[in-house]
């Protein structure tokens, strides 16, 4: 079931969900002490991080990355999973999928606990795997609920000069052309079946990332 805000931006995108708003959100208050979740996908460089933040200032969701959180969890001296990460990264290795949905689930439910009615959430760049979606399944089921994947699709010439550009602030040292085709590649093998499986429910709105979308939005 669709909030509020996310039948508001849907219907702004010119997406709609009908089956899914047939019932207005008010007839089931106990939702609201669940996390409706949003999964925001697509290629490196397609610009989730910036259009969920405008997302955000415009509807009032949470933004959650999967990535900023355990980079700064690596970071945290005092952290139960910061070593463990270091560790998993400097090994080049994937961080075990049940640390990341820990992470984000303790960012929800801090979140709401400090306003239960902030319970809509951005989870941006997860899942990125099967592996990352049965992980999600089997520890969320019946603790939150995925409202759909909002899915920006990108050309893979726009994805690279995206990141390439976008790499000229940020200082990323992967960010050149060959490591990028990899990441494109790795999103293809590994992330575009959940979005087709998500889709087979009904539960894909497609974004072309090349356009200007969010500028759309910002005059409303």
């Amino acid at each position: 079931m669709l909030s509020c805000c996310g039948r508001r931006l849907l219907h702004l995108l010119g997406l709609s969900f009908p089956l899914l708003t047939r019932r207005p959100l008010f007839l089931c208050p106990h939702r609201l002490m669940k996390p409706l979740v949003v999964f925001v996908l697509g290629g490196p460089g397609a610009g989730k991080g910036t259009q969920c933040a405008r997302i955000v200032e415009k509807y009032g969701y949470t933004h959650l990355s999967a990535e900023e959180l355990l980079r700064d969890e690596r970071k945290n001296p005092d952290s139960q999973y910061g070593e463990l990460i270091e560790k998993y990264i400097k090994d080049g290795k994937i961080v075990p999928v049940e640390i990341t949905i820990s992470l984000l689930k303790r960012e929800m439910d801090q979140t709401m606990a400090a306003n239960a009615q902030k319970n809509e959430f951005l989870i941006d760049g997860f899942p990125r795997n099967q592996d990352n979606l049965q992980g999600w399944n089997k520890t969320m089921d019946g603790k939150a609920d995925v409202s759909f994947v909002l899915f920006f699709d990108c050309n893979n010439e726009i994805c690279i000069e995206g990141c390439l550009e976008g790499g000229k602030s940020s200082g990323r040292s992967d960010d050149d052309r060959e490591s990028l085709e990899k990441r494109i590649q790795t999103h293809l093998q590994s992330t575009k079946p959940i979005i087709d499986l998500y889709e087979e429910m009904g539960k894909v709105k497609k974004i072309d990332a090349s356009k200007s979308v969010m500028k759309f939005l910002m005059k409303l």
